[in-house]
């Protein structure tokens, strides 16, 4: 009996063991996780779909391409498809983890197919098309998703932004010169466009807080951390590079009808105007989804227009709003340099319902030859976390500048940026921090540097001081003739308090000596080179300058400036000691104040004359003035590139005003005149989507009190080969003076907006331009020396014009010029033929010109 009990315990037991190992076997769990990819272009694919195949069980990917499955059952494979790629299927073990990574190859052959035995091509039409009728609806919906829709709203942000040299052969890595950088190289990832070598040059992350409010509307940006590559202040501009950095990948607001990139604008594919310009496709149904999501695929009609092409994920729940996103460019696109473009959104569902932008990565690689060669690659990820709705904040939350950083924002340090940020910096990229500062301590990079300051931006740099600029060293004139001239200034090596400026120049033909001196004075303990300024500053210049032309002391002889068309032989010898005051603030409002006392005297042909009591002329040497000045400037929201020689602004929607004031003082400092003159200017730039942008510059001025022409304003006219925008391109020097004035300056690029339907031009990427400029004005009865022969006569007068030249008074009809130009030849050059419609009979002034401009654009 017991035998039996026994031999009965035994097989439950063997049971029980057998019936657990049978259960744990049916519920373990496995994961299968990886990256897809194109097996092309080696860029990641998000969601593409994955799944156990013969199951409805699956996950897309995310943006980064990556998946994971959790296999509970007895799934031996996984099925990997996307629309226009070949399904890939693959064995996997159930009974361990493991890692699998597919490359989809494009399904080229299927394609062909379709287009031999398909009956005639169907014309796409916007009419009965269920596509075209769900982006309506997505339009329609667009105010419910926007964060503009909330009252109140705020979140925390992490951006992080990289550049690298990309696509980089071995044997570029091997070159003689990279010898001691080696450490620097580093291979491309799999989620990441373009080649498999990189060099990277630069790396930002920043940590911020920020909060909107729909009324009164604000909204704010508190930057907490910030974190970037610096380079050294001798060579780069640091701030300015973030800024330049900034603007070219802006955030995507694919709600907004345009999209900001590289500096142009892009219309959104739910813009109101998208079934317009878009083609739209639905190519698939993600019913496992939740909610349901229509898969919207678009092309642009006109691939050379400023158009996305890619794929929308809209939610079936009565929403209609984008889930995901994925943004690329065509080809054919009218952008520069642009040789490859994707954009990736993904939106989260918020506690009411409705969706918020969670993710935006954009990646950009750039090269001469969009086909070859190496490049550069750009990408800039934004990741939004703590998104709260609904939830007012104290008013001083709100107040103040749109953007405001912490105190301590730079000084953070790297167990803070590593609890902080929403990711984990993968250790490459972690190393571009202390790798680019140990590439400055490398003698040979410093040459190369010092080598690069001096061709890009002319000046030689010798420690505490820096000789140029370059293009000042020779230049010609009638007046003076060959001019040699050199200079330099002090860098923040020697102070940076006290700056010094100096040059000498000598001139062959009138054989005098020129010389600039200056000392400067930083009050904010920062470079007078770098925003903001604030700086008092005493120079002195003794040296010739053209009547009108108010350029900066470095540019007047500049090599490029000798060569100018017709008479160019009036010109003045100036002695001008200046006092001035300079400050700026960070929301970009300054303020400069300063005394200028000015003797000019007359050169070459020009010639100061009034008349006798008895009818004789009478020459005089010397024009005394004394002279206060005010100006205020206003340019919210302004990015520049702090340059060597001068700030280089990069365009934005945003306006610029400006507004002067000069008062001459009679007896005061030798001062020979009263007057008060007031100027004021807004200059701005209006995107106008598919039709381009247009740069409108608007001023005007009045001098009250009475005073010779040469003090007089005298319109900045252009004689050079060169088109200059805010210059008269056919009007001669000094050939027109005012009292009082109004002029509109307009110049619109279409971007190509007409030449990209012209099928022999499309395929040059030309771009249509026309540029008009207007100036009324006149001189009253009180400065004419017509009615009072004290005054300075005008040159020329009576038609006797000195060498072909005269100076006149506006009259009753406006001076109008107006051209029609081709820009981006070669992607270089814009070239522009000019009309002068007014005062064509006045002493040599020209009908028409054909002038040039030379700009890099995207």
């Amino acid at each position: 009996m017991k035998t039996h009990y026994q031999t009965f315990l035994k097989k439950s037991f063997l049971t029980l063991v057998l019936l657990s190992i049978t259960l744990v076997a049916a519920f373990a769990q496995t994961t299968i996780k990886g990256v897809v990819t194109d097996a092309k272009r080696k860029d990641a694919m998000p969601y593409v779909t994955v799944q156990f195949n013969g199951t409805s069980q699956g996950v897309s990917t995310n943006m980064q391409g990556q998946y994971t499955l959790t296999n509970t059952g007895n799934n031996k494979q996984i099925k990997v498809s996307f629309i226009g790629y070949r399904t890939v299927v693959k064995d996997i073990d159930p009974t361990k983890d493991q890692v699998i990574n597919i490359a989809l190859v494009e399904e080229n052959h299927a394609l062909s197919e379709v287009v031999v035995r398909s009956a005639k091509k169907k014309k796409y039409s916007n009419k009965n098309n269920p596509a075209v009728e769900l982006i309506r609806q997505v339009i329609a919906h667009k105010k419910q998703n926007q964060l503009e829709n909330y009252s109140y709203a705020e979140y925390n942000q992490y951006e992080r932004m990289n550049f690298a040299l990309s696509n980089l052969s071995d044997k570029f890595k091997n070159k003689r010169i990279f010898k001691n950088y080696q450490f620097l190289f580093r291979e491309q990832d799999s989620t990441a466009i373009g080649g498999k070598t990189l060099l990277p040059l630069y790396l930002e992350e920043k940590l911020s807080n920020n909060y909107y409010r729909q009324n009164p509307y604000a909204k704010k940006q508190i930057i907490e951390a910030n974190k970037q590559v610096k380079y050294d202040e001798n060579f780069v501009d640091n701030q300015g590079l973030t800024a330049y950095f900034n603007r070219m990948y802006q955030d995507i607001n694919i709600y907004d009808n345009n999209v900001s990139l590289l500096s142009n604008q892009l219309l959104s594919p739910i813009s109101n105007s998208s079934p317009d310009f878009y083609k739209f496709f639905i190519t698939d149904t993600l019913k496992d989804q939740s909610p349901q999501l229509i898969e919207l695929s678009f092309t642009p009609r006109n691939t050379n227009n400023l158009l996305f092409e890619g794929k929308i994920y809209v939610t079936m729940d009565g929403n209609y709003a984008v889930q995901n996103a994925l943004l690329t460019v065509n080809k054919n696109i009218n952008l520069n340099f642009v040789r490859q473009m994707q954009a990736n959104l993904s939106f989260e569902k918020n506690a009411d319902g409705r969706y918020h932008l969670s993710q935006s990565d954009l990646k950009i690689e750039f090269g001469i030859n969009k086909n070859k060669g190496g490049g550069i690659f750009g990408e800039r990820l934004v990741t939004i976390t703590n998104f709260q709705i609904n939830k007012p904040r104290d008013n001083k939350t709100y107040a103040g500048p749109s953007q405001v950083i912490a105190e301590n924002a730079d000084s953070k340090d790297d167990t803070y940026w590593t609890m902080s940020r929403p990711d984990t910096l993968d250790k490459a990229s972690a190393d571009v921090y202390k790798n680019i500062d140990s590439l400055q301590t490398i003698p040979s990079f410093k040459r190369t540097m010092d080598i690069a300051t001096l061709v890009l931006a002319g000046y030689k740099n010798f420690g505490w001081f820096e000789m140029g600029p370059a293009n000042t060293f020779y230049s010609f004139n009638p007046v003076e003739g060959f001019r040699p001239r050199i200079g330099g200034r002090t860098t923040p090596q020697l102070s940076k308090r006290y700056y010094f400026e100096t040059y000498g120049a000598y001139g062959t033909r009138d054989q005098k000596f020129k010389y600039f001196l200056s000392s400067t004075y930083s009050l904010n303990n920062k470079s007078i080179y770098s925003f903001p300024q604030e700086y008092v500053r005493a120079s002195f210049q003794h040296d010739t300058k053209i009547p009108g032309q108010e350029l900066q002391f470095v540019q007047e002889s500049n090599f490029l400036l000798s060569f100018k068309r017709g008479n160019n032989d009036t010109w003045l010898y100036n002695d001008i000691f200046r006092l001035d005051y300079v400050h700026e603030y960070l929301n970009h409002f300054s303020y400069q104040v300063g005394l200028k006392k000015w003797n000019q005297s007359a050169a070459g042909s020009l010639q100061f004359q009034n008349l006798l009591p008895n009818g004789q002329l009478n020459n005089v040497n010397l024009i005394h003035t004394t002279e206060l000045s005010g100006q205020l400037r206003y340019a919210p929201h302004e990015k520049f590139y702090q340059g060597k020689l001068y700030r280089t602004p990069i365009p934005d929607k945003y306006p610029i005003f400006t507004l002067s004031y000069n008062m001459g003082i009679k007896d005061f400092l030798g001062g020979d005149y009263n007057y008060q003159n007031i100027t004021a200017n807004i200059t701005k730039r209006f995107y106008l989507s598919q039709l381009g942008f247009t740069d409108v510059s608007t001023e005007g001025g009045y001098l009250f009190g009475k005073v010779p022409f040469p003090l007089l304003d005298i319109h900045h006219a252009n004689q050079t080969y060169a088109f200059q925008l805010y210059s008269y391109n056919l009007m001669n020097f000094q050939e027109f003076v005012s009292d009082h004035y109004a002029s509109i300056m307009v110049d619109h690029n279409f971007n190509g907006f007409i030449f990209n339907r012209i099928p022999l031009l499309k395929k040059l990427k030309l771009r249509e331009i026309i540029d008009v400029k207007a100036l009324w004005g006149g001189v009253r009865s009180e400065n004419n020396p017509n009615n009072d022969p004290n005054l300075l006569r005008f040159p020329g007068t009576n038609g006797l014009a000195n060498n072909g030249t005269a100076t006149y008074a506006l009259g009753s009809k406006p001076y109008v010029e107006g051209s029609v130009g081709v820009g981006n030849i070669f992607k270089l050059l814009r070239v522009d033929f000019v009309k002068r419609f007014t005062y064509l009979e006045n002493a040599g002034a020209p009908e028409y010109g054909v002038r040039v401009f030379v700009k890099f654009d995207f």
